[in-house]
């Protein structure tokens, strides 16, 4: 943990972190306290805070930033820290949240401003007006928000770095067959997920904490085009244009199985399906692979069908692609 030291003689340190988790529970004595994991981006540790008092520390819950002091101490071979004071951030504290929780290697600022430039490159007036119009809505979430709740991309900034990511593989897939729709295949991409902002409840960190009442009944593909409907209407876009972008998104779950509403039913429906995929499942194998040791396997991952993983060891394994 990236901690200052305060006082070399009594191990007692300060710095700023980020809450994962925090369980209240009591001693023998029925003595309530807080059980602890506190995280920044060098790892975790785990921590106690004994004096607990429910008026005072009631607002410590996972998925918070705070700034800590404690005494750091050995148990059963790891650190620990005794928690001596914790208070909650203010705007004083300057600090970037993706510097104390996992987060897309690039600035949603960064990433957003990247899919909004090609879009305004679109030849097709119609297909630039209804990607800027849907994307302006909702720019704000875009900044930071993640693409999942668990598995692939759940990490501050994940959804425009899966986004991204898949922009970047269809456009070489459109080079490769130039008969493809490009900028309809770039369209249903950038909008794919786009009601993923409704889908999750997320902290202003940008970590998902479940599921929103709408994402649970609903779910992201079928709110995302009505949405998507909604906003082209009042824009003006051709019914006709409007129908393919919403295949696209109730379709890019390939099988309803797996959630689609119908199976993909023209060239850049299937494509965007099958990246979106292929980026999910490079990113989930990326992961397990990067926290296993060369020439070993991985746990069973469940997202890839209960597999177990090698790493070969040949190159170095970092899920961060090259995108801007």
């Amino acid at each position: 943990m990236n901690f200052k030291e305060i006082n070399h003689a009594t191990g007692a340190v300060e710095g700023y972190c980020f809450i994962k988790t925090a369980e209240k529970r009591t001693t023998a004595k029925g003595v309530p306290y807080l059980d602890l994991v506190l995280t920044d981006s060098s790892g975790e540790i785990s921590a106690k805070l004994w004096d607990y008092k429910e008026l005072i520390h009631g607002w410590i819950k996972p998925n918070t930033l705070a700034k800590v002091r404690g005494t750091l101490s050995v148990f059963n071979d790891a650190d620990q820290l005794r928690v001596e004071k914790i208070r909650a951030l203010g705007e004083a504290d300057d600090i970037k949240p993706e510097d104390f929780v996992p987060s897309a290697p690039y600035s949603g600022k960064d990433m957003l401003s990247a899919v909004v430039d090609i879009a305004e490159n679109f030849e097709n007036e119609e297909l630039k007006k209804l990607v800027l119009a849907v994307i302006n809505e909702y720019s704000e979430k875009l900044l930071y928000w993640p693409a999942a709740f668990k598995l692939h991309h759940a990490v501050r900034c994940g959804l425009l770095f899966h986004t991204l990511s898949i922009i970047r593989m269809a456009e070489r897939v459109c080079e490769i067959y130039p008969f493809v729709d490009r900028e309809l295949l770039l369209s249903g991409v950038m909008l794919h997920d786009i009601a993923k902002t409704e889908e999750f409840a997320v902290t202003d960190a940008g970590i998902a904490t479940g599921y929103t009442t709408d994402g649970t009944l609903v779910g992201h593909l079928v709110r995302g085009a009505i949405n998507i409907d909604r906003i082209g209407r009042e824009n003006g876009i051709n019914a006709e244009t409007l129908t393919l972008i919403e295949h696209m998104l109730i379709s890019h779950h390939g099988e309803p199985e797996f959630g689609a509403a119908v199976r993909p039913m023209f060239i850049e429906a299937e494509i965007l399906s099958e990246l979106d995929m292929l980026d999910a499942r490079i990113y989930e194998m990326a992961a397990a692979e990067e926290s296993t040791a060369p020439g070993e396997f991985s746990q069973r991952l469940w997202a890839l069908d209960n597999r177990k993983l090698y790493n070969h060891g040949r190159k170095e394994i970092k899920p961060d692609a090259r995108l801007i």
